[in-house]
């Protein structure tokens, strides 16, 4: 696939795009480049596209059901890309990973339990459990040479305070990292010998630059199957999220049997006709676009690395092993966060999201987002120069 199909420029304004027309909203300016939210300014590989398409001239959408040619495609797509042989009963539905992340909360936690993320984190983590009165543990993670490392002693002595649940953010939003092996197998180790059940938002697992490769915690044991819930889509990936489509994965019977119960009781009974056809269309269709992809944000990661150190050499960029966002580090400027938010909005024109909203270790911050033409990148690029300038 030629690099020609992601350096196409789409106007998506007057689509009721989140990222493109909430910037007055947002960032309290109209005229801001928006390189914020994690959508990509791509469009999705022209099998999804087809595959839609096809299922809207049939002109009829009554309810529907999940073909069996559904959990099949995420099963293959899982165990082909990721190494992870999966039961079809395992794999559950629900319309994304953050309603997926509150509801996996909802059943098996009560009011007042414990909860452990580290930070910084995506902020939904912390939020589903505040909005559920359920208490946040915090493990920090540790910038060490431009890569975040686990506190592993830190992380055992929250576990002893009584965490139900730990969640894990793998690839890691917004640092970039795809934890090895062996500290996914540290963690597993630790969340069994204190009973704490794993839930592990693997909603980037896909977009993960060589030679790292993704695993799945649940994928190292029998044990660590049966004490963990994962959670993906395609959305992230194919840039699909508008069609609100993701899969739980739960071997343990028990525990699956138990969310089941819980969906129930929301009255959730299936996705919608077109999150369906276009999550499988793309968990069938989409490795060709996805390798192409995936080299083009290498390009783009360069591009920011190679301007940032040559224009801007008070920030330091924190290099993404998966993803495509980038964790700017702007501490060196001497600037708040408030003072940051300024320059980048009302001089650079540049809206990008702030550092503190990923919680503690967040601060002197801000994430951007490169999934977008190369053209645009370079935009956000110079406004960014012309912000701290």
């Amino acid at each position: 696939m030629e690099n020609q199909y992601f350096h196409e420029i789409f106007d998506r304004k007057n689509t009721s795009s989140v990222k493109w027309e909430l910037t007055k909203t947002v960032f309290g300016e109209e005229d801001v480049l928006p390189m914020w939210v994690a959508d990509m300014d791509f469009k999705p590989p022209k099998e999804v596209t087809n595959a839609l398409q096809k299922r809207l001239d049939h002109g009829i959408y009554g309810y529907t059901f999940a073909s069996p040619s559904l959990p099949k495609a995420i099963k293959d797509w899982v165990s082909v890309h990721h190494g992870w042989d999966i039961p079809l009963q395992s794999i559950l539905y629900n319309t994304g990973v953050v309603p997926s992340l509150a509801a996996v909360v909802q059943t098996y936690t009560e009011e007042g339990d414990n909860i452990l993320i580290h930070t910084p984190v995506y902020p939904p983590f912390t939020n589903v459990i505040e909005s559920n009165h359920r208490k946040v543990l915090r493990s920090p993670l540790k910038l060490v040479n431009g890569h975040y490392k686990i506190d592993f002693d830190d992380f055992e002595q929250q576990l002893k305070k009584g965490a139900k649940m730990f969640i894990l953010c793998n690839p890691h939003n917004p640092g970039g990292n795809v934890w090895s092996k062996e500290d996914l197998q540290k963690i597993g180790d630790l969340c069994i010998a204190y009973d704490c059940l794993i839930l592990s938002d693997e909603i980037h697992a896909d977009l993960v630059y060589k030679p790292k490769k993704h695993v799945a915690i649940a994928s190292l044991s029998e044990e660590l199957r049966g004490q963990t819930i994962t959670c993906i889509a395609p959305t992230k990936t194919f840039n699909i999220a508008g069609l609100q489509a993701s899969a739980l994965i739960i071997p343990n019977e028990t525990l699956r049997k138990k969310f089941e119960d819980f969906q129930a009781r929301q009255g959730f009974h299936q996705l919608s006709i077109f999150g369906m056809v276009g999550m499988e269309a793309a968990y069938t269709h989409g490795a060709e676009w996805l390798e192409a992809l995936l080299s083009y944000l290498q390009q783009n990661i360069q591009s920011v690395k190679s301007f940032i150190d040559k224009e801007l050499p008070d920030i330091d960029v924190v290099d993404p092993e998966g993803t495509y966002l980038i964790w700017l580090d702007c501490r060196k400027l001497g600037l708040t966060d408030d003072d940051i938010q300024q320059k980048l909005v009302k001089k650079g024109k540049l809206g990008l999201e702030p550092g503190p909203k990923y919680g503690p270790g967040g601060e002197g911050f801000v994430r951007m987002n490169i999934a977008c033409p190369h053209d645009i990148l370079m935009d956000g690029l110079h406004r960014l120069k012309t912000a701290f300038s």
